[in-house]
């Protein structure tokens, strides 16, 4: 009878070998054996087995030893004293000769096969019960980086089987009711990727934050990729849309974020790795080209694909050879698990101020508390439950604190950082790479912290009050009605991913600007008629830029794909920009663009815009924008809307326009809708019709023109009513003319909203569409299916 074997390569692993090799290195051998054919790269390596770390504790009673520990634990001793004992124990014990013998001469056959005497190597630690469906052990064991040599890989081995310990692992277990004696531990060891040299990161095969299943998400860093994980470094990260991935003649990646990366990981000269600060021309460059980013996206849609759930992985890139590789791939157990059809939502109740600091939110929830200022782990007797938990970076051992904390605040890390990954497992809010929270808050301080705001997480002061309900989507009856969205901010659109939406009826161009382009486009392209303090501004916003209009035409076009993406293949009518003079001139660099108007409202914007010789550059950006959306990224239920178009020959010349920029009606699906917020819109409904694909009310605007009463004027706010019969006659010709020329009626306005009764009058009149701001839509949905009803009831008893 052959011996038993105390190693395996990866070459003869699958995922069916989780109970002998760990659910880390059983995956790495499913990888290698099965998704070679699909073109992902998987540095070799081999595994030791789970009966050699039962031989371990069988050797000198140490099984007996970690029993008496746990007990320990179970009568109250102190975490951070049983776990430091335990993992003493494991490193006072040898290895098994025979298991020393197998590793070393494992080792010696990956130098044969790399044609290295001694290679480096990564030496992993992979649990049995890791990486599982309903459960994730994944970091919460040690992992040893550049080892090299005989010696240095069997001393790294004995600290991964003592790592099986570390106080999160055994945190961790006590909560998942895993019992600790009846887990082993293989050692994964793996050729090293020279990543030092170049980067590396993760990936998830749906969005990390909301679960949005329809991209793939990875953020890079430079060096090894420790920093990524345990949140020392703000990544890169690169959004890809997984439809558009599939087909070669499109670029999937709708969306780019370049990460500060102020440190990074390499090898050191001696030891095994050190961090360094990142030369500043690197901080601003991108990690990944676009082709390299695809084949990361492409690799881990096969690895999704081929494990039937989502994925969180590891890659890397050799700086020697330029080769990427996966090097890790676990299912992802937070996102995944959430119930699709409920829809949890936090609310402040209260204005909130300014914001002491801000970060990067992770996870849609509130908390708030007494501030707990750490540079270090302490022990849970000395952190008060429910405190705001604030430091520089997080790791494994913060864990048991973690679990503690109503919120957690960090300096560093970005959305895949230890603090983000466990944050979203523990279910508690975090604000990551702050960059100073503790520099500014202090210990004691009562503050809230709101994640519930869209990407951005803000720390206020005070203990403000806030609101959580649940909503059951799938108890939302179905209208014929189509109910939809107004959506502005990119950032927040995957939030909504869950309702049961008919698409987005209004996506307004001017917050995507204000907010992610910040400049007057005409400013990024004449900065020759700025001032020299706006030309700075405008040089450092679009650094690594040549081409200035390229930054304006990417960014809006990486906002209106995020967008549109969160609904695919539903329409997303997005509304090409609407700023006033007045706003427009707020923007950098805008005012030596805009006239001074006594009316702003009333004045030069919308359609007056885009073929004047004052704007018309800036509408081809736009222009430019909306295309490689449509054309390139393959977001083709984009509907372009053109607002506060006041003629039939304003309309030509806009048509025109776009036509000259590639923005053809009816090329490639394209409809084009036009706002009707005009009187002349509805009175000459027909000639417009003639023109655009559908109409959207801007009941705001159309109030206000046709009642000539200012929006926004106090004294008469009495005045201003949307229901009005001058107004509610309007819609209703409106809606009938349309109809007659087979052209389709939406209404996007906060009215609905705040009005049943004018949600029933809109459905009696036969809006084919209500859009509405997505924290109002299950009532207005509800809404419109009682109206639905009684006009059924009514039509039935008239027919009667």
């Amino acid at each position: 009878m052959e011996p038993r074997r105390h190693v395996i390569p990866f070459t003869e692993l699958g995922r069916r070998d989780v109970g002998t090799v760990g659910g880390k290195n059983a995956s790495l051998g499913e990888l290698t054996a099965h998704l070679g054919a699909a073109g992902v790269r998987v540095p070799p390596g081999f595994a030791t087995t789970a009966q050699a770390y039962e031989e371990l504790l069988a050797a000198g009673g140490l099984r007996t030893s970690i029993a008496e520990q746990i007990s320990r634990l179970h009568e109250g001793a102190p975490l951070n004293a049983v776990g430091p004992a335990i993992r003493a124990l494991i490193l006072q014990e040898a290895l098994p000769g025979s298991l020393q013998d197998e590793i070393v001469a494992a080792y010696d056959d990956l130098g044969r096969t790399t044609g290295q005497e001694h290679p480096q190597v990564a030496v992993r630690s992979s649990a049995t019960a890791e990486d599982l469906p309903e459960a994730s052990f994944a970091g919460q064991q040690e992992t040893y980086l550049n080892v090299r040599g005989p010696q240095q890989l069997l001393e790294s081995c004995r600290r991964c089987f003592a790592s099986l310990f570390t106080d999160r692992a055994i945190d961790y277990r006590e909560r998942m009711g895993f019992d600790h004696l009846s887990i082993a531990l293989s050692v994964g060891v793996q050729i090293m990727v020279r990543s030092d040299l170049a980067g590396a990161g993760v990936i998830f095969t749906l969005d990390p934050e909301t679960g949005f299943p329809d991209v793939i998400v990875v953020s890079a860093a430079w060096g090894l990729g420790e920093t990524v994980v345990s949140g020392q470094v703000d990544p890169d990260e690169y959004t890809v849309f997984k439809p558009s991935l599939e087909d070669p003649s499109l670029n999937p990646l709708i969306d780019v974020r370049v990460g500060s990366k102020k440190c990074k990981t390499v090898y050191a000269e001696t030891g095994l790795t050190r961090t360094v600060e990142t030369p500043p021309h690197q901080r601003a460059q991108r990690v990944l080209r676009d082709d390299e980013t695809r084949t990361l996206a492409q690799w881990a849609a096969a690895v999704e694909d081929h494990y039937g759930c989502p994925m969180d992985l590891e890659w890397a890139k050799d700086g020697m050879t330029g080769e990427l590789s996966i090097v890790q791939a676990r299912p992802e157990t937070v996102q995944s698990r959430r119930r699709a059809t409920t829809l949890r939502k936090c609310r402040l109740t209260a204005p909130a101020g300014t914001a002491l600091i801000d970060g990067t939110a992770v996870g849609e929830a509130i908390g708030h508390g007494p501030v707990v200022v750490l540079d270090a782990p302490v022990g849970l007797d000395r952190f008060p439950l429910g405190g705001i938990l604030v430091t520089g970076i997080t790791d494994p051992d913060w864990e048991p604190v973690m679990k503690r904390a109503s919120a957690i605040v960090t300096d560093h890390g970005g959305r895949t950082s230890h603090a983000a990954i466990v944050s979203r497992e523990l279910g508690v809010p975090a604000i990551v790479g702050t960059g100073r929270a503790t520099e500014t808050l202090h210990n004691g301080q009562a503050v809230t912290a709101s994640c519930a705001e869209g990407e951005r997480g803000h720390v206020y002061d005070g203990l403000l009050p806030y609101e959580e309900t649940e909503t059951d989507l799938s108890a939302l009856a179905p209208t014929a009605t189509r109910v939809m969205l107004n959506l502005a901010d990119p950032s927040a659109a995957l939030r909504w991913w869950r309702l049961p939406a008919d698409g987005v009826g209004l996506a307004r161009l001017e917050f995507i600007v204000a907010h992610q382009v910040k400049a007057h486009p005409l400013a990024l392209l004449h900065p020759e008629r700025l001032d020299p303090h706006d030309r700075h501004l405008i040089d450092r916003l679009t650094e690594g830029y040549l081409d200035r209009g390229e930054y304006f035409v990417e960014r809006l076009a990486h906002g209106i794909a995020r967008i549109a993406a969160s609904r695919w293949p539903d329409p997303v009518v997005v509304r090409t920009s609407d700023f006033k003079t007045n706003e427009y001139a707020r923007l950098l660099g805008g005012r030596p663009f805009e006239p001074d108007e006594a009316n702003p409202m009333i004045g030069w914007r919308g359609a007056s815009r885009y073929y004047s010789e004052g704007y018309r550059e800036g509408f081809a950006l736009e222009c430019r924008a909306l295309r490689r959306v449509r054309d390139e990224m393959g977001l083709t239920n984009v509907v372009v809307m053109i607002p506060f178009c006041r003629t039939p020959a304003e309309a030509d010349r806009v048509l025109e326009v776009m036509d000259g920029q590639g923005l053809q009606r009816g090329r490639n699906g394209l409809l084009v809708y036009v706002m009707a917020e005009i009187p002349a819109n509805i009175i000459l409904a027909q000639d417009f019709a003639e023109r655009f694909d559908g109409f959207s009310i801007g009941s705001n605007d159309l109030t206000q023109l046709t009642l000539g009463v200012d929006r926004d004027s106090e004294a008469l706010a009495e005045l201003f009513d949307e229901s009005d019969p001058a107004v509610t006659r309007s819609i209703t010709s409106l809606v009938t003319r349309a109809h007659a020329a087979n052209r389709p009626v939406g209404l996007c306005g906060q009215r609905p909203s705040d009005d049943p009764r004018f949600t029933g009058f809109l459905v009696e009149a036969g809006v084919d569409s209500i859009s509405v701001a997505p924290d109002s839509f299950a009532s207005v949905k509800q809404h419109v299916a009682r109206a639905e009803d009684r006009k059924g009831a009514h039509d039935d008893t008239r027919e009667g």
